[in-house]
């Protein structure tokens, strides 16, 4: 695709090689969510523990990542930035954006202008806009999926080496896809899951297509696959509806089949820990089953089944619990049975948009059957209002953790810190650092929490000055 500008100067960057300080993809090291370094600050806000903070040229609900000495995000700009007035599809762009990870320093920027036609600035689009998936990075490149403006590989100055086709579909909602591509050797795996109903593994050097498979019905899904060991081998896990499936990740050929969650849409990502994949929907159940295995496994090596509830937030795994956020804030479930340990909600922060007036620690009433948790989608095939309402409030940020605390951020920026442990116990509730919507999972890196919303980018650190850049 022709078009692409390259904005501002390509600083050479010493950038050393992914490793453990480095969070290059959605949720860190294959999508954990969580980090040997050290924690960052619980209490942070204006004049306290912010390091920097930069202006981002456009809204976006993926999430940043760190590699080497740079944080690198998406944004889009142009169109579908007001929803009474969403403007041209014409004038839309995604951008790929790295900054110096101490200073905050714009180091490059790229502008991808979009295939079109795209989906309309309608239904959940008007939640998470055109930049839902977040890149990836071996240390030596830098991938973007954009949809139906394909995947693309940058070097990490910036330079563009290759662009994918991977669809020009629509989905069933006209949502789009928001996965985000994983990486396995030297394969990228892209999600392409609204654009061709597909799982398309690329050569990371060259963009050639290696392979693909496709399924109808997999644009019912929105999150993110996992890579799983077990019995000396690596499946590729693939939270489908009604079907868990691990793969070859490099061939794609399916290995194994279970039942999966009783739904037709799943929004959160698996979770791999120990040979054991786990996922919780916002609506359908929740399971755990043993990679490894061969044909169908639901007698064999699915451990459990559960009628929990999850979010579109993905849960996060810590010393043999799984923990999720949901409507009534922190559910703690068991990983070994699936039995919930507890459920309680955030404590109100003292300022902005989430303050509530309830306890600490309050426990919230079951919700009734009938009523639709905070992951649920619409039916398929019906096109929400987008904006407001039920899914104006949904919490899209993943929980991250460091040592045994866990971080996340609520839509409109509240910070929660929670201790974890068999009981529920809250260490801080930071208020919004300012307006905006903070729909992308928080990277942790060397004691530093890089947060970004859909205006600013922020670096979180111990005794970091706010000092704006423009």
């Amino acid at each position: 695709m022709s078009g692409r500008v390259a904005v501002g100067v390509a600083l050479l960057v010493a950038v050393s090689s992914a490793d453990g300080r480095d969070w290059a993809r959605f949720r860190g090291p294959n999508g954990e969510g969580t980090t040997a370094d050290a924690a960052p600050p619980v209490e942070w806000g204006p004049g306290e523990n912010v390091a920097w903070e930069a202006d981002l040229p456009g809204p976006g609900s993926s999430s940043p990542i760190v590699v080497g000495d740079l944080v690198l995000v998406t944004c889009y700009t142009g169109y579908g930035l007001d929803q009474e007035n969403p403007g041209d599809q014409q004038d839309l762009k995604r951008c790929l954006i790295a900054y110096d990870k101490r200073s905050g320093e714009q180091r490059w920027r790229v502008d991808v202008p979009a295939e079109l036609p795209e989906d309309e600035y309608a239904g959940m689009f008007a939640q998470h806009g055109y930049a839902s998936h977040t890149p990836a990075s071996d240390g030596e490149r830098v991938y973007a999926y954009f949809g139906k403006s394909g995947a693309l590989a940058y070097d990490l100055q910036g330079k563009e080496l290759w662009q994918t086709d991977c669809g020009d579909g629509f989905g069933a909602n006209g949502w789009g896809s928001a996965a985000s591509p994983l990486i396995y050797g030297d394969l990228v795996i892209c999600t392409a899951t609204a654009e061709s109903e597909s799982l398309i593994a690329l050569d990371k050097k060259t963009g050639k297509e290696v392979w693909r498979r496709s399924e109808e019905g997999w644009d019912g899904v929105w999150g993110t696959p996992v890579l799983a060991e077990a019995d000396g081998r690596t499946d590729l896990v693939f939270g489908a509806p009604q079907q868990m499936l691990g793969m070859d990740p490099a061939t794609g050929e399916t290995r194994w089949t279970c039942r999966g969650v009783e739904t037709d849409a799943v929004s959160t990502s698996p979770v791999a820990h120990d040979g054991v994949v786990y996922i919780i929907s916002g609506r359908g159940g929740a399971l755990a089953v043993r990679a490894g295995g061969e044909g169908e496994v639901d007698d064999s090596h699915v451990l459990w089944r559960a009628g929990l509830r999850g979010s579109i937030s993905t849960p996060v795994y810590h010393d043999g619990r799984l923990y999720g956020i949901g409507r009534e804030g922190v559910s703690c479930v068991d990983a070994q049975t699936g039995e919930r340990v507890y459920q309680a909600r955030f404590e109100a922060v003292a300022e902005g948009p989430e303050a509530q007036q309830q306890e600490p620690g309050a426990q919230p009433q079951e919700a009734q059957p009938q009523e639709q948790e905070e992951g649920d989608q619409p039916r398929r095939g019906r096109r929400g209002g987008g904006g407001g309402g039920r899914f104006g409030s949904i919490a899209y940020s993943s929980p991250v953790v460091a040592g045994d605390l866990m971080y996340h951020f609520g839509r409109h920026g509240a910070g929660h810190v929670v201790r974890l442990a068999g009981e529920f116990q809250q260490v801080a509730s930071n208020p919004p650092l300012s307006e905006g919507d903070y729909s992308g999972t928080p990277a942790l890196s060397d004691g530093a929490m890089y947060v970004r919303s859909s205006r600013k980018l922020y670096c979180v650190r111990e005794g970091g000055e706010s000092v704006a850049l423009r």
